[in-house]
């Protein structure tokens, strides 16, 4: 018996609620990848981070940061209309 709990995956294929949720929260997506590969980037580089690659880190920061708000934003007018 396992003490975890993992829920059940089903062969069937994503609903149109999955995909519209996955599309709304792309943004979202893209950005988080911007500022992996901006620390990635920084990472590689070692002793050699250059003040580019430092504002390249900041930058992506700041839009993941913007998408998100803009994201919970729409999540609060979606909810507030449903209500």
């Amino acid at each position: 018996m396992s003490i975890i709990s993992l829920p059940t995956v089903s062969s069937e294929d994503p609903s149109p609620a999955d995909l519209a949720a996955i599309e709304r929260e792309w943004p979202l997506i893209a950005a988080d990848l911007d500022l992996l590969n901006a620390e990635i980037a920084c990472l590689i580089a070692g002793p050699n981070v250059s003040a580019l690659d430092w504002r390249r880190i900041r930058r992506a920061e700041r839009r993941v940061l913007t998408v998100g708000r803009e994201l919970a934003n729409d999540s609060e007018t979606v909810n507030e209309g449903a209500a």
